[in-house]
């Protein structure tokens, strides 16, 4: 069966080339979208450069740069933009935790606020990286595909294949079985795998099986320790992308990838020499900077100091448990540690030309404080004060990020015949990367939003209402809800 986007995009670009034939634009339509002014950041150049006009038809972009002189826009949508406001590719996120913890008892995933706060803060597509609940996370996926609910493209992940999952039996995940529910998912539509936990034999069947049906796989690793897999060794098994830690033989097996972290010198010729393989291997790495920044009380104001107030989106009876759990939360001192040798690191990488593999992923299962649509603002952050050009973060969220998942054809740039996701802004971010906060309006599926009622609409919503809902949110109700 084909899918509507591909039905889509082939009408949109039949009549495109047609009309290119005849040397003259088509016509506006009623329901096309005409957005002109302000400045626009492709992603395929590195600078801006005047939005003259974007028309959108079916959720396609069906010109980009138009000369919009003389033409009857009467039957569209018309967005005139302001000088000072500019449009950017929609953000990905590619670990992008819908899971909440605000009992510190165990998570569950949340599917109805969190899709509003990311679209809200312009993330218009989002793989979850490891679902607590797969079965209820793909509905919402579906229910947002069918334009029963409002949120962001999700790229569904499905369970996590290792210790990370709920109830795994490392003895008893065979090759064959990995193999075997590596089809089952995928048959149900699961577009990227994650592992996290897993032990060798293990990572080669499930990068071996998905690649069957080209769908790509990222992982949460380790050093080698305790029969984990070191990410260099992922690497020579063929995966696509790797979390966290770079890995090689700077971290070494007889100790946690955490433990050789803290205090890793991302000069030394081991760490290099990983880099170089990433490199030659052309695999991607999603260093989730800003996710080590949230783990102790001192942190980085450049990077964490608060534009919103994010404990809003809670309801009244959850912003009271979740602010009084804050009182005894203990600084975890080993990731500032972590946090500081994350900028050293990831400015070493795109240094030594790995800039077009670093991807963009927040990793925070919210305990109630910090949301992860937000903070996909603090990882672009986060990779500035590494060092990194603002450009080049915001490629890590567009460009690349959708070239890591295989999206590269159809996302990640504003180009003619692309998807039409997009996100305007108010202010320069290649000057000022803080500018991305500034979130107006967002495009998913040729849908324009209005980006503060989105928020407004999750607004006092997230968590239990009353004592009464606490059992499902401490996770004692599995899936019920």
């Amino acid at each position: 069966m084909t899918k509507p986007w591909i039905a889509a995009v082939g009408a949109v670009l039949t009549s495109f080339v047609a009309a290119a034939h005849a040397q003259r634009p088509l016509p506006i339509e009623a329901g096309d979208v005409v957005i002109t002014g302000g400045q626009l950041f492709d992603g395929v150049a590195d600078t801006l450069r005047p939005n003259t006009g974007l028309v959108v038809r079916h959720g396609i972009f069906l010109e980009v740069g138009a000369d919009l002189t003389g033409r009857d826009l009467g039957p569209a949508k018309v967005v005139r933009l302001q000088a000072d406001e500019t449009v950017l590719p929609g953000l990905f996120d590619l670990h992008a935790h819908y899971a909440v913890d605000l009992f510190n008892a165990q998570r569950v995933d949340e599917y109805t606020a969190n899709p509003l706060i990311f679209l809200g803060n312009g993330v218009t597509s989002t793989f979850p990286a490891g679902e607590v609940d797969p079965e209820g996370m793909m509905a919402a996926r579906r229910r947002i595909e069918r334009g029963e609910q409002v949120g962001p493209r999700i790229l569904s992940s499905g369970p996590y294949f290792g210790s990370a999952r709920p109830g795994w039996q490392t003895a008893n995940e065979t090759p064959d079985r990995i193999r075997k529910e590596v089809d089952d998912w995928a048959a149900r539509g699961v577009m990227g795998f994650k592992a996290k936990g897993i032990q060798p034999p293990q990572l080669a069947a499930l990068i071996d099986e998905a690649h069957r049906y080209g769908v790509t796989v990222t992982g949460h690793l380790d050093s080698g320790f305790r029969d984990s897999v070191n990410p260099r060794d992922a690497i020579l098994m063929g995966i696509d992308r790797v979390e966290h830690f770079m890995g090689g033989d700077a971290l070494t097996p007889d100790k946690s990838a955490y433990a050789s972290l803290e205090s890793l010198d991302v000069t030394r010729p081991e760490v290099t020499a990983i880099m170089q393989l990433y490199i030659q291997r052309h695999v991607y790495y999603d260093a989730t900077v800003a996710t080590y920044g949230y783990w102790y009380a001192d942190k980085d104001p450049r990077v964490f100091t608060p534009w919103a107030d994010e404990k809003s989106f809670l309801t009244p009876h959850a912003r009271d448990v979740v602010e009084a759990n804050l009182k005894t939360r203990r600084s975890n001192e080993q990731f500032h540690r972590i946090y500081d040798v994350k900028l050293k690191e990831i400015k070493r990488f795109y240094d030594l030309g790995g800039g077009a593999l670093i991807t963009s992923g927040t990793d925070h299962p919210s305990w109630g404080e910090y949301f992860s649509g937000f903070g996909t603002h603090r990882e672009l952050q986060a990779l500035v004060v590494a060092g990194l050009p603002p450009v080049a973060a915001l490629k890590a969220a567009t460009t690349n990020a959708a070239h890591a998942f295989g999206l590269g054809d159809r996302l990640g740039t504003i180009e003619t015949g692309k998807l039409s996701d997009l996100v305007v802004i108010r202010g320069n971010p290649l000057t000022n990367i803080s500018a991305t906060h500034n979130v107006l309006r967002v495009m998913v599926r040729g849908q324009l939003y209005d980006a503060r009622a989105l928020l407004d609409q999750a607004r006092g919503t997230l968590g239990p209402k009353t004592i009464a809902d606490d059992d499902w949110w401490k996770g004692n109700v599995r899936f019920a809800k």
